[in-house]
């Protein structure tokens, strides 16, 4: 009986079981892989294997999902890296800070009472409260 193996080059020898499923994209993820071989969905070399961290070496076949792998040893592969752009933004231009002495001269101007200004006060109004609203706070009453 002929099976058709997939060759998959890497750099070095072993390589664990849950990363070739990774390399040779028969799985989404290495956590998807580890769930697989825990499971007993891989075979390795005809057996079924349990061990997600299981060495494997040259010629070892691995089998998952009907298809079958073997690792090939290439010490002058290089695994392509994934491509990252580089995107150039434009930093926004620097807003100048008020100095110490601006920011003092600030809070002299404006003394503080500890309490919040009234929201209903505005200009160009007549500043009365509505009848059920509480004029301190600004809160309407409620009535049950």
């Amino acid at each position: 009986m002929e099976i058709e193996v997939l060759a998959i080059e890497i750099n070095q020898e072993p390589i664990e079981l849950y990363k070739l499923l990774k390399i040779a994209n028969l799985v989404g993820g290495g956590g998807e892989a580890k769930m697989m071989i825990s499971e007993g969905y891989v075979f390795l070399n005809g057996e079924v294997e349990y061990q997600k961290r299981k060495k494997v070496y040259f010629e070892d076949i691995v089998q998952f999902n009907g298809e079958a792998v073997m690792p090939i040893l290439n010490p002058n592969y290089v695994a392509p890296e994934p491509t990252i752009a580089v995107v150039s933004a434009k930093k926004p231009a620097k807003q100048n800070k008020p100095s110490k002495q601006e920011k003092t001269n600030k809070a002299k101007k404006q003394p503080s009472t500890g309490r919040r200004k009234n929201p209903q006060k505005q200009k160009g109004s007549d500043n009365k409260a509505e009848p059920d609203t509480h004029s301190r706070t600004g809160r309407k009453s409620i009535s049950f």
